[in-house]
């Protein structure tokens, strides 16, 4: 199971999040989709609106865009992108505690 850091910046407050498993997951593809989002059908996710929801839950700002798409299944999905300023710190290494290095992902 994956395992993330991440600060939230809300005005001049920042909240420090520590995501594991599909929040970690769902969070780190919205931050690499940029403007663009992320849809569960160019992402696929089995439960991309839970994991919407529960960082929604956390304080996370995502705005959900309904789109039509053909074909034999045609109907709608939602396209979900990131608003809020979120930044992947260092994580923890867990035996030793030592930082480890952060990726360059960043909104803002």
């Amino acid at each position: 199971m994956t395992a993330g850091r991440f600060a939230l910046r809300v005005a001049n407050d920042v909240q420090i999040l520590d995501l594991k498993g599909r929040e970690e997951w769902a969070l780190s593809h919205l931050l690499a989709a940029g403007s663009r989002g992320c849809t569960p059908i160019d992402t696929p996710g089995p439960r991309w609106s839970d994991y919407v929801y529960k960082l929604k839950k956390r304080g996370i700002v995502i705005e959900t865009i309904t789109e039509a798409h053909g074909g034999p299944y045609r109907g709608h999905h939602g396209r979900y992108v990131l608003r809020s300023k979120v930044e992947r710190l260092a994580a923890m290494a867990p035996a030793s505690r030592a930082p480890v290095p952060a990726g360059a992902d960043h909104v803002g």
